[in-house]
């Protein structure tokens, strides 16, 4: 199957209720196994390559081919995704190598500097018709730079979409990047007053720290695509370590990798069918 419009499957998840799965994926294995939780989910998933997983593999390009190529053989709608760059230079280098969406974060800039490099980066893009999402409200606990109490305004979200042209907007309403518990309560009714303000989907970062019940009343309120990370790295990895520990011989690291994989993919299509129930 062709690459798939991001934005296009946020938008029909939106017309229907439902929640839209955006998985982070640091390595080929995580790839696949969200890939196949999307087949048996009977669902679109997003894949999601962030700025900090390209420096940790050197680059963008031998990383994501394996993901691209993925995702042009799956026989369900799979967008890949490059999330958080704050390097406009990134960018440029996802587009060009056919990403179907970006996000450019420039949400710890003045609010006037967001705005108009956001608006180049959205031109730019889709001109090679590429879907772009944006931040604006500061989402917490990324690197340290991000206020945890920080709050989009519906106002101020709705002029900067109109003023940028971005496909989807990630908002801040309570979630925080990296969380190691489920914990985080959200405002669900910011979410709906942002619903009702910006024409775009919503995009909810921090989504591991939230709660399935926290997830679902998100989605009825306003939220499309729902991004995990940390949570699913730590199913992957207590995998990893229970195996590990009942095995410490265990040498062949294609065993550990595909317990990890297939344990987060589990989930995975527990939290996608989780947000198509909405």
């Amino acid at each position: 199957m062709p690459q798939v419009s991001t934005a296009a499957l946020a938008r029909d998840a939106r017309r229907h209720g439902r929640g839209l799965g955006a998985f982070n994926v640091v390595h080929l294995e995580q790839a696949r196994a969200y890939e196949a939780a999307a087949r048996d989910a009977g669902v679109g998933v997003v894949l999601q390559l962030s700025e900090n997983a390209v420096r940790h593999h050197g680059g963008l390009e031998p990383y994501a081919a394996g993901v691209l190529a993925l995702a042009r053989a799956s026989d369900v709608p799979v967008a890949v995704h490059l999330d958080h760059a704050e390097d406009v230079d990134l960018v440029h280098a996802a587009v060009g190598l056919g990403f179907s969406s970006v996000m450019y974060d420039g949400s710890t800039l003045p609010y006037g500097d967001n705005l108009a490099t956001t608006a180049e980066v959205v031109r730019t893009c889709h001109a090679a018709g590429v879907d772009v999402e944006a931040e604006l409200g500061e989402v917490g606990g990324k690197d340290g730079a991000h206020a945890p109490t920080a709050r989009t305004d519906p106002a101020e979200a709705a002029a900067f979409v109109a003023a940028t042209g971005v496909d989807l907007l990630a908002v801040a309403v309570g979630s925080s990047h990296a969380m190691a518990d489920r914990g985080a309560r959200l405002d669900v009714d910011l979410v709906a007053r942002l619903a009702d303000a910006v024409p775009v989907p919503l995009v909810l970062h921090g989504s591991s720290g939230v709660s399935d019940d926290g997830l679902v009343a998100a989605v009825r309120s306003g939220i499309v695509k729902v991004n995990v990370a940390t949570h699913l790295n730590r199913v992957f990895t207590a995998e990893v370590r229970r195996l590990l520990q009942a095995d410490p011989d265990l040498a062949d690291t294609r065993r550990w990798t595909a317990a990890g994989a297939r344990a987060a993919g589990s989930e995975a299509q527990r939290l996608l069918e989780l947000y198509a129930a909405v």
